[in-house]
């Protein structure tokens, strides 16, 4: 991978780490689900642009209506999940457990996906990453019951997240990336404000600075711009290739939690940053070990 492409792909995944951190900040000023509910909302607006513009269809064929109706119901539960858990817990702690995604993907890929075994490589990057968030559960400092519950639910969305990146990686081939991502942002997004609407406590009490930085980071930074320059760089040089750059994703989420959110370092913590993308980089990374 050339250099510019190299340093862009680094960039992206400290921008993906930090999302958590922009998702709490939103928090002040808007309900949790209706915070949801925007940012698909605004990034499906700005992805339906960016098709119109540069001249690609969005229609789609009775098979692939109810593949990606699946991926939509999936897609919803799994941010329902997600947004509902990273309110009760840290940003740090919500970025290292959803980093266990591409544990979980190799876990499943194993048995729903041919020709994706699970290699000696691999037992040890997942057993690298799952020991780092048990880790995490034996940090007693300044963690209550809420967070602990926290962490539970966002685990439960990650699990979904990787159901639904199985069941992606099945269908990828008769269904264009930019449809996979726009038409469960098109569902997830009025079901997610509806929810707001009922459960958050209030859906926009106020916007200043930080609030409005924060959603327009959220929608059109990582799930507009992010996925887009992804998506293109995958395209370009390879998953592998780009993959290996997403042990980036923890560090930058936990860096920017304690540096905006003022959220402790303990050595738990620090201790499961470590492991999580030490197991990430294991499984990117071909050695000897097979």
């Amino acid at each position: 991978m050339p250099l510019n492409a190299s340093l862009l792909t680094v960039f992206l995944t400290i921008l993906f780490g930090a999302n958590a951190v922009a998702v709490k900040v939103g928090f002040a000023g808007i309900g949790v689900l209706s915070s949801a509910g925007l940012r698909f909302g605004l990034a499906a607006l700005a992805i339906c642009i960016w098709t119109i513009y540069t001249g690609r269809s969005l229609r789609i064929t009775a098979r692939q209506g109810s593949r990606l109706l699946v991926i939509s119901i999936l897609f919803t539960v799994q941010v329902f999940l997600f947004y509902s858990g990273l309110n009760r817990t840290t940003a740090s702690h919500g970025t290292l457990i959803a980093n266990l995604l591409p544990f979980i993907v190799l876990i499943l890929a194993h048995y729903f996906i041919p020709g994706e075994p699970i290699t000696k490589r691999k037992v040890a990057g997942i057993l690298l990453g799952f020991s780092g968030v048990v880790l995490l559960i034996f940090d007693t400092h300044g963690i209550s019951n809420d967070i602990r519950t926290g962490d539970f639910i966002i685990f439960c969305a990650v699990f979904i997240w990787g159901i639904n990146a199985i069941y992606i990686k099945k269908i990828i081939a008769t269904t264009h990336p930019v449809l996979v991502t726009l038409y469960p942002m098109i569902l997830a997004a009025p079901c997610l404000l509806l929810a707001g609407f009922f459960l958050d406590d209030g859906m926009i009490r106020y916007i200043d600075i930080p609030v409005g930085f924060s959603l327009f980071y959220q929608a059109f930074v990582t799930a507009s711009f992010g996925y887009i320059a992804w998506n293109t760089l995958v395209r370009d040089y390879g998953t592998s290739i780009v993959h290996s750059f997403v042990f980036i994703m923890p560090v930058s989420g936990v860096f920017f939690g304690v540096l905006l959110l003022d959220e402790p370092v303990t050595v738990s913590l620090v201790g499961s940053i470590s492991l999580i993308a030490l197991g990430i980089v294991v499984i990117n990374h071909r050695t000897g070990l097979r």
